[in-house]
């Protein structure tokens, strides 16, 4: 009997045609002496059918083709399963991808996806949901908000939200974060939950940043000037600012004085007042050059 793989396909992310995706992932698979597997995410109930197909195929490897908050809900759903996770960037956020340096052509990302090399990741749990990227409390996580909004999407929509969400910015937030049993107060306008050094655009956050050392970093961006933050998520600068502060530790909790927009890896998560985070190591494989 051949072994099988499971390929995950979000139709809509990052505004892209998914079917040479497909097509390609299903030649590869049949050179390979693979039996391939097909599911298409519709936003409904996918975590549970995904799962499902897990328990139905037991494949050794799944085949991801969407952004990062793709690949958050197959970590999702094959919770504590022994497979290898391929990653095919083709989201409006590929963060993790582009940590891994997968955001290559797809027929190099293939062999990749494929291949016998891969990595194991820590995973960052936030209130009970996983994190295996970049997360962040204020200005980001309402740039992501308006994005899920807006009719608008793919790199252009990204785009225009990020100036709408320049234009309608809120006030700075207090943020009182316990860590390393030490308190720290401050008034910040954005708070990185990092288990990565970089965006998907490039931009390095966290300098500091390795992805299997049983830590996360908290960047705590203090009075980040609007036009360096424009400048941040679209690429065009590091950050190199003096009004940071990094925090690396394997537990914290934060609470802010309002509810404060929050995002895990891409995806809008709402407004919050208090998150407990914590590390949970070596729990994800991940397929690398």
């Amino acid at each position: 009997m051949r072994n099988n793989v499971l390929m995950i396909v979000n139709p809509v992310s990052g505004g892209l045609d998914k079917s040479e995706y497909i097509k390609e992932t299903a030649l590869f698979a049949a050179g390979e002496n693979l039996n391939f597997v097909l599911y298409e995410t519709s936003g409904e109930d996918d975590i549970s059918k995904i799962r499902r197909l897990n328990e139905r195929f037991t494949p050794k490897r799944i085949i991801v083709a969407g952004g990062d908050g793709t690949l958050k809900m197959v970590v999702e759903a094959v919770e504590n399963q022994d497979v290898i996770l391929g990653i095919l960037p083709a989201g409006s956020s590929n963060g993790l991808a582009a940590e891994l340096n997968l955001v290559k052509t797809l027929e190099e990302n293939l062999k990749i996806a494929f291949g016998d090399n891969y990595a194991e990741m820590d995973v960052v749990i936030i209130n009970q949901q996983k994190s295996l990227h970049l997360s962040d409390l204020g200005l980001n996580a309402k740039l992501i908000k308006n994005y899920e909004k807006s009719s608008i999407h793919g790199k252009w929509g990204y785009v225009l939200q990020a100036f709408t969400t320049l234009i309608d910015v809120d006030e700075l937030f207090l943020a009182t974060i316990t860590a390393n049993n030490q308190v720290v107060e401050c008034l910040v306008r954005m708070i990185v939950i990092a288990n990565a050094k970089k965006y998907g655009t490039g931009v390095v956050i966290n300098p500091v940043g390795v992805m299997n050392d049983g830590k996360f970093e908290l960047i705590i961006l203090k009075n980040l000037d609007l036009k360096v933050f424009g400048k941040i998520i679209t690429g065009n600068m590091p950050v190199d600012l003096q009004d940071v502060e990094i925090i690396s530790t394997d537990q914290a909790t934060i609470k802010t004085n309002v509810p404060v927009s929050f995002q895990i890896d891409g995806e809008y998560c709402g407004a919050v007042n208090e998150l407990q985070v914590s590390i949970s190591p070596h729990k994800l494989k991940v397929a690398i050059a």
